[in-house]
């Protein structure tokens, strides 16, 4: 089958995002083989070498009766190792690689050229229109109450306004936490749900034990959206800060230099026990497997539906 395809066969139509320093092998392998695209970011690693590695754990795990993976890449121009990932992208075959903080051109021949499907991930309804003429494939639209790098558009009028003009797939993405979230993505004109925070808790992610805890016992009133960390809004755990000695209110109007060459601001080193989360992350309640995540999701989405059919009757 095509990616195309294996996206319209999924057990759940939702993607689980990719999210730096959370996501790697055994979570990707989870979520696909519990019937929903799994993704991780490249820079989760230190090198295109190691990308590779990374990439060959995953596909001699999954077969194509398993949901396809997704690979996430920077594609700012300040980031050096985009070649080399390219490289490595053509030998390994992601079936969908999704493009963020940049244009997703320069990756658009490489995965073309063995069938592969590129989505944009993007923050506003003019990067979306640069994506869509650059020959995106599928957009991911990162709405307000994403974590990590966040948007600040509803996603009542984010879907609304990009339905204008591309007719191809969508992914929603901000505080797409349940079930119901993601029948409503599909109600507002998306394809698919994009949900980060709920799998910070999965088992089989990279986080540490207190981040995981953290996202237990927080809820939105816990986050911060700055662009001291990286240049780029960012929705992040307060508490996170306040562990580190920072004030989160001398944070929340400081900006970095947008820079994702590695080389960290001296006066703030980003993402250095920063963690991100969503507006979704009070809806966590316990640390469980990736499959009791997708079961859940997948419980709340058919009763979603059920009641949709009532009131529609």
């Amino acid at each position: 089958m095509t990616p195309k395809d294996r996206l319209a066969a999924l057990r759940l139509p939702a993607f689980a995002a990719p999210m730096f320093l959370v996501s790697g092998p055994d979570l990707v392998v989870a979520c696909c083989k519990a019937g929903i695209v799994g993704s991780f970011p490249a820079p989760n690693l230190r090198t295109s070498a190691e990308l590779g590695d990374w990439m060959a754990q995953i596909r001699a795990q999954l077969t194509e009766a398993d949901a396809p993976w997704a690979l996430n890449l920077v594609t700012h121009s300040t980031s050096p190792r985009l070649q080399g990932d390219l490289e490595q992208v053509a030998i390994h075959q992601p079936p969908v690689v999704i493009t963020a903080l940049g244009s997703p051109k320069p990756v658009l021949p490489t995965v073309h050229a063995y069938g592969g499907l590129v989505f944009a991930d993007v923050i506003s309804v003019a990067l979306a229109k640069k994506a869509v003429e650059a020959g995106a494939d599928g957009l991911v639209l990162v709405c307000s109450g994403a974590g990590g790098h966040t948007g600040e558009l509803s996603p009542l009028v984010f879907v609304e306004r990009v339905r204008q003009f591309f007719d191809g797939p969508i992914a929603l993405a901000g505080a797409i936490n349940t079930g119901e979230a993601i029948l409503a993505a599909q109600v507002l004109g998306a394809d698919f749900g994009y949900i980060g925070t709920a799998f910070l808790v999965a088992e089989e992610n990279l986080a540490s034990p207190e981040y995981r805890a953290m996202c237990v016992t927080s809820d939105a009133t816990d986050l911060l959206v700055t662009r001291a960390f990286t240049g780029a809004r960012a929705s992040m755990l307060k508490p996170s800060m306040v562990a580190k000695g920072l004030d989160p209110a001398e944070l929340e109007f400081k900006v970095a230099k947008l820079n994702f060459t590695g080389r960290q601001n001296e006066a703030v080193k980003p993402w250095s026990g920063i963690w991100g989360a969503g507006q979704g992350v009070g809806k966590i309640e316990r640390i469980e497997p990736a499959a009791a995540i997708v079961d859940r999701l997948a419980r709340e989405y058919e009763a979603a539906k059920a009641r949709a059919r009532r009131l529609c009757a």
